[in-house]
Formats: C-alpha cells, structure tokens, sequence
C-alpha cells in the first residue's frame, strides 16, 4: 500500500466532518445573518460538492488538476461571501460560511503536489480572508500564517514519504535481483564452471590440440566467473569457422535496451575479461547515451586487438573503468613491447588507419578524446574519455 494513501483517507473523512461542522455553525449562529438566503445558498451548493466529490480525493490519480481548481473556487467562495450573508462580518472577528472546510481543499493540493502546490493554494486562501477581514486583525494574519505554514509543511512530509517509499522500492529490487543472482552463481558454480575446470585440466594434460582447448576453457572459466561476480551475464556464443579453422566468439545481450534507454558500459566491457584481460568496474552502474555506449566498447575492442597484434597472444591487458560527474574515462593498459617513436605516423602514412580511424575518430566524434602513451618496453596505454552530455556527432543521435 502506499504510505500517501492513509493521508487520503483521512482527508475524505475530514472534508464531511468540516462539512457538518460549517452546517452546524451556520444553524447555531443563523439569527446574525443579515442575507439568511446566501448562506443557505452556500452550505447547499458546499453540501452536495462534498459529497459528489469524495470519489475524486480516493487517491493522487482520481485527484486532478482540474478538480483541485474548482474545489480551492468553492472554498474562496465561501470566504468572500461571508461579508454578504452578514453584514458585521468585517467588524467583529468570527468564521466564514466554509470555516475550517477550506483547510481541506489546501490539504488535497499538499497531497497531491507537495509543498510548492499547497503554497500556491494556501496563498489565495489567504488574500480571499484579508479581502473579506477588510480590515484584518490580529487574529486574522494568524490564522493565515497558521494555515499557510500546516499545509506547507504536509506538503514537504508527503513529498519526503513518496521519496522514502521510492528508495525502499528500488531497496527490495536490489535484493531480490542480489538473490536471484547468488542462486545463479551457485547453480553455474556447481556446473558449467566445473565442467571448464575439468576440460581445462584434461586438455592441459593431453597436450597438442587438447591443450588448446584446455586453455580456451581456462579462459571462458575466468570470464564466466567474472561475470557471474558482477551480475552482468550476457549470453555467449562460440562457433567454428570451418574455412579458417578458427575458434570465433562474439557476444549478445539479451533484452537490449531501447535505442533511447542510457547503457550500463558494464555490459559492454565485461566479456573482454578473461584469462589475460583484466576488467576494473565501479560498483554501480556506468551509464552513457546508447551510441556514445557502444562506440566507446568499440574503441575499446579496437585498442585490445591492437594489444593482441602488437603485444602478442600472451600479452596482459587490464581495462580500468572510472565514472566521473561529468565523464567517463576507460583505460586500456598492456605489458607489450610498446610502440617505437614515430611507427603511429608511419601507419597512418601506409594506410593502417586503427588508432586513427577506429580510436581517435570514434572518440572524436563523441567529443571525447583518447590520448596514447607508450615507452618502448614498457607497454602501452590507451585513455579514452568521453563526456556524459556528448557534444559530437553520435551523441546527437541518442
């Protein structure tokens, strides 16, 4: 149940209770009125207003615009007629035909839209008692004051309440989602990791070609674990290319976001991670525009098959994700050979255009940058930013 809905409740019983209480009042005090015919006018049109509007104060939904603004007019009216059904209305300090059941109009609008909403309402209530005073006392700007400051101030508390309620909502997700993928990683534990243990060990034993099916296994164990410990489990599907006699693998995501849902860059780095590439996330999601998303995994992939070209197959690679308020920095480091001074430009002059075209222009057209530093037998590295609000091209496509 929603923790606002008792407040709704309340306000439906407090609306026919301020109801027959204005009534009441009027049938007590009917001797003072110099117009009996006004009010009784007034208490009958408030009446049945009350009672045919209570399905519309059941809830935020049924509550509408439209009805908080004809409502908040009934209780004005019932202010600023006060003076015509009793002439001493401006001289001698007593209630108006509504009463307190113009409280009850500024509630719904604290309810419905929070704190600014009921400071608007509570605003007209108050010039509509200082234009009825005339010549308002004392007693007159405190009821104001005291109106305007309640309402204000249920309107914050329900604002507060709908905040906490979203938080403990997102709170239950978070462990349920936590749940399910312990129980995941304890059936893939039990199984599909063991298994690549077994092969990985059998093939190592065997040697010739089990042996490098026992590594391929080795390095799918890494990835699957590493995957399984940051709940990001993309589905993975290995084939064999016949003609070249190689082993392709290439990765899908099942249910993939919407072109205009922001990407958790997460998923889209985590398959990299394997026996020889080391994967460094934030704990919480890295959220980018969908395109800025993919071109800066694709710069990425670009820069480690540079690592396995350049570096050679037994080269290691750590990919180091870092999340700022407003970017997003991707490292990619190896412990290759390097890059000789000068052999960049020499590549691009021969037409070998993968840093410049696959990196560099990727990022550029994101706005981003990406800055390369290598020291001859030190390894290389590639730093890749791209900023949250993309200012390039593919940014504009999101």
């Amino acid at each position: 149940m929603s923790v606002e809905q008792p407040l709704w409740s309340a306000l439906r019983a407090y609306r026919i209770l301020t109801m027959l209480y204005a009534v009441l009042l009027s049938v007590f005090g009917r001797e003072k009125y110099d117009r009996p015919w006004v009010a009784v006018a007034f208490l009958a049109v408030m009446v049945v207003w009350t009672l045919a509007t209570l399905p519309k104060v059941s809830g935020a939904v049924a509550c509408t615009k439209r009805f908080l603004g004809a409502d908040l007019t009934v209780a004005l009216a019932g202010i600023l007629l006060t003076p015509l059904a009793d002439f001493e209305a401006q001289q001698v300090d007593g209630p108006t035909l509504s009463s307190i059941w113009t409280a009850g109009s500024v509630l719904a609008f604290a309810i419905k839209g929070g704190w600014r909403w009921a400071a608007f309402a509570s605003t007209f209530v108050a010039l509509a008692n200082i234009v009825e005073r005339g010549h308002p006392s004392r007693d007159t700007f405190h009821n104001v004051l005291l109106v305007w400051v309640a309402s204000i101030a249920i309107g914050y508390v329900v604002e507060v309440a709908r905040a906490s309620e979203r938080t403990l909502a997102r709170a239950l997700e978070i462990e349920a989602a936590t749940r399910e993928r312990e129980r995941l990683a304890r059936d893939i534990h039990d199984s599909v990791l063991q298994v690549l243990a077994m092969v990985q060990r059998r093939g190592t034993a065997l040697g010739g070609e089990a042996a490098e099916l026992g590594r391929m296994a080795g390095e799918q164990e890494v990835a699957l674990r590493t995957l399984v410990s940051s709940g990001l489990v993309p589905t993975t599907r290995v084939s064999e290319d016949a003609a070249e006699g190689a082993v392709v693998r290439s990765v899908e995501v099942d249910d993939e976001p919407s072109d205009r849902a922001d990407r958790d860059l997460r998923s889209l780095l985590a398959p990299h991670a394997g026996s020889r590439v080391s994967f460094a996330e934030p704990g919480a999601p890295v959220l980018l525009a969908p395109v800025a998303a993919r071109e800066l995994a694709a710069a990425v992939s670009a820069a480690l098959d540079n690592v396995r070209v350049h570096a050679g197959e037994n080269a290691q690679a750590w990919i180091l994700v870092e999340d700022w308020p407003d970017e997003v920095i991707v490292t990619v480091r190896d412990d290759g050979p390097g890059i000789p001074e000068g052999r960049l430009a020499q590549a691009e002059g021969e037409g070998r255009m993968g840093v410049a075209l696959s990196i560099r222009g990727r990022l550029r057209d994101l706005g981003g940058t990406a800055e390369l530093v290598s020291v001859p037998g030190q390894g290389t590295e590639v730093e890749l930013k791209v900023p949250k609000v993309s200012r390039g091209k593919a940014g504009s496509a999101r």
